[in-house]
C-alpha cells in the first residue's frame, strides 16, 4: 500500500501525520473536524499552509501530464514576473516575494511576518507586484498559482477569515494598503494562472517542500 500523509486543519491536535491512525486520533470526537489524505509530503505540507477550504471536495490523487497534454499549456511567457508564498502553519510565520520569471532574481520581499496566512500573503504578494510594474511603466505580465488571489484582487478585497489582533497589526496594515492601492489605481497587467502541472512550481515558489 502506498504512504499518504494527512493534514488536520482543525482537530486536537492539528498538523501532518503519516498514517491514518494518527490522524483518526486527531480527530475523534471533534465536531466539524477539518482534515484531508495527499500522496506526498510535499503536498501536505504545501496544503497545511493554505486553508481547508481550499481543499474540501478536491481531488488530490497526483495525475502526471502527457507530453500531449503539457503542450496544450504552451510555455510560460518569460517577459514576465512571478509571485508567491510561504506560511508555516495556518496561521503561522509567513512571508512572499516576486521574482523575475526568466532569471529567478528576487525583486521585493517582505516578511516573515509573526502570523498570516498563504492566502494573504499571495494577495499581498500579487498586489505588490502590480504596484512594482506599473511604478516602473512595465507591459510584463504577472504570474501567480493562486486562483484564490486571482479572485481577491479582482474584488479588490482581501476576503481572509484570520481576525485582527495585536500579533498581526503589521500585517494588516498591509492589507488595508493593498485594498487601497486596488481602489484607488487602474493596472493594464495581465494576471496569468501559473500552470504548475505543466511547468512545476512556480519561480517564486520558496522551496520549502
Amino acid at each position: 500500500m502506498k504512504k499518504k500523509y494527512y493534514v488536520v486543519w482543525f482537530g486536537n491536535p492539528t498538523g501532518i501525520f503519516d498514517s491514518w491512525d494518527k490522524c483518526k486520533k486527531a480527530i475523534t470526537g471533534v465536531a466539524g473536524a477539518e482534515y484531508k489524505s495527499f500522496l506526498t509530503l510535499e503536498e501536505a505540507q504545501k496544503a497545511y499552509g493554505r486553508e481547508y477550504k481550499d481543499y474540501k471536495g478536491v481531488n488530490t490523487k497526483k495525475k502526471t501530464l502527457s507530453k500531449t497534454e503539457k503542450e496544450k499549456f504552451g510555455e510560460p511567457n518569460l517577459f514576465s514576473i512571478a509571485v508567491d508564498a510561504a506560511s508555516s502553519g495556518n496561521p503561522g510565520k509567513m512571508e512572499y516575494r516576486g521574482v523575475d520569471t526568466q532569471t529567478g532574481k528576487q525583486l521585493f520581499h517582505r516578511g516573515p511576518f509573526a502570523q498570516g496566512t498563504n492566502n494573504i500573503g499571495e494577495f499581498l504578494a500579487l498586489v505588490h507586484g502590480l504596484a512594482y510594474l506599473k511604478k516602473n511603466n512595465s507591459n510584463r505580465i504577472i504570474y501567480t498559482d493562486s486562483r484564490i488571489a486571482m479572485g481577491w484582487v479582482k474584488a479588490k478585497t482581501c476576503r481572509t477569515k484570520m481576525e485582527r489582533n495585536t500579533k498581526n497589526k503589521t500585517l494588516f496594515e498591509l492589507v488595508d494598503r493593498a485594498e487601497d492601492w486596488l481602489k484607488s489605481n487602474t493596472y493594464t497587467t495581465k494576471i496569468v494562472k501559473w500552470e504548475t502541472k505543466a511547468w512545476g512550481e512556480i519561480p517564486a515558489d520558496f522551496g520549502r517542500k
